[in-house]
């Protein structure tokens, strides 16, 4: 049994290794990719996402040009942390084909609804593109087996205090995904901070002889980070690891809480997770209709996504987790 997904990427250094491993695992038929302005401008995440599926070997797979920025605000890339190129200044070779003709939001309403079993839509990047599409045609949602996001967070943020910066970037896109009617599943900063590959692996295979290798180790070498200060620095796998949660989901504690974007003051794009045991006032008042029912990943076995993961992209390698 496979399970039927289209990504959604804003391709990105962690957008190339989650479609390399989506391209590479048996279990997960990917149905197409659509792109988006997030990590990069639009031009160049299509142009990332079609040479990484040429390295990945999944030529066949099409791809999509969609919003070239949020619903409101202007495009802020992510160049500090991706490279004026997306890729953190990875060469790889020119793609041998161009994006498919029809745009994103038409393109996945088509795959969507054309696939005989319900789809998982997987976000890896600002959500503007299916937030057009599920105004545009809510009727995908009858075919949509869930939508995985990664974005968000239960406790701090990176684009502000308090916001992650893919719902930063379009605040509103991903407040109108929240209210969809569709399956929810939040792969946030509390577990993407915990996932990534010890150094000195991220080091041996970018000096491999073998281009994948070489390609996989540079971009993991690219987001080394020590996200607490106390664990060992790591090669970050990114929105992969939200893609490896599809194939591994028992490796990540969740939980389905309310959850809610807030779109005004310091605190827009900011998904606020409710914790709580016990209703506070707000709730006893009837103040908490505008949350969503969302499956929040809280906890996670990292080292146990990092060799899916690897295991994966690099079969045999036997490389350290």
């Amino acid at each position: 049994m496979t399970t039927p997904i289209l990504l959604d990427v804003d391709t990105g250094v962690d957008d190339a290794l989650a479609l390399l491993f989506a391209a590479a695992h048996p279990e997960l038929e990917l149905l197409g990719v659509s792109c988006v302005a997030g990590n990069a401008s639009l031009d160049r995440v299509v142009d990332n996402t079609l040479r990484v599926l040429a390295l990945a070997g999944a030529h066949h797979v099409p791809v999509a040009a969609g919003a070239r920025r949020p619903l409101i605000e202007p495009a802020r890339d992510a160049g500090h942390v991706h490279g004026a190129d997306g890729l953190g200044g990875v060469q790889l070779p020119p793609a041998q084909r161009t994006a498919e003709p029809e745009g994103a939001v038409e393109f996945l309403r088509r795959r969507i609804l054309e696939h005989p079993e319900p789809v998982a839509l997987v976000a890896l990047a600002p959500q503007t593109n299916l937030a057009l599409l599920l105004r545009t045609h809510p009727e995908v949602a009858d075919n949509l087996e869930r939508i995985v996001f990664m974005g968000g967070s239960a406790s701090v943020g990176n684009a502000t205090a308090l916001a992650e910066f893919n719902v930063w970037h379009d605040p509103e896109a991903a407040a109108i995904v929240l209210d969809a009617g569709v399956p929810l599943y939040m792969y946030g900063l509390d577990v993407f901070n915990r996932v990534g590959v010890p150094e000195a692996t991220a080091a041996a295979l970018a000096a491999s002889a073998t281009l994948r290798e070489t390609v996989v180790g540079r971009l993991l070498d690219h987001r080394i980070a020590s996200p607490d200060g106390e664990h060992p620095y790591l090669g970050w796998i990114g929105d992969a690891g939200a893609v490896c949660s599809l194939v591994d989901p028992d490796a990540l504690r969740v939980e389905r809480l309310p959850v809610r974007v807030e779109l005004v003051g310091y605190g827009r794009g900011q998904t606020v997770v409710d914790r709580r045991e016990i209703p506070g006032e707000d709730l006893m008042h009837g103040l908490g209709a505008q949350w969503a029912a969302v499956d929040v990943a809280l906890d996670v076995d990292a080292a146990r996504l990092v060799r899916l993961f690897l295991e994966t992209v690099l079969p045999g390698g036997g490389w350290q987790t």
